[in-house]
């Protein structure tokens, strides 16, 4: 029993930690989802500057995964704030 007890103080000393590490992930996930989309857009314009024939497929297949990208994104900051208030 005071095992316990002694788990359930420490679990909540941790809470504080616990949330910044929750909003530095989000920040985290957003940052890095920005920087994906930019890639695939200067990808994608270099691509069509080469093959300006092909910019209807390239066009597609970019915002196909663009939209994959802030999937994860979105989960990723869904599950932060989930940790950070619940």
């Amino acid at each position: 029993m005071d095992l316990m007890l002694v788990l359930l103080q420490a679990a909540t000393d941790l809470t504080p930690i616990a949330k910044m590490g929750a909003g530095f992930g989000a920040a985290v996930a957003t940052i890095a989802a920005g920087f994906g989309i930019g890639n695939i857009g200067r990808s994608a314009v270099e691509s069509i500057a080469r093959q300006p024939e092909a910019a209807g497929d390239i066009r597609s297949n970019m915002i196909i995964a663009a939209a994959l990208i802030e999937g994860v994104a979105f989960f990723a900051i869904v599950i932060c704030l989930l940790i950070l208030f619940v």
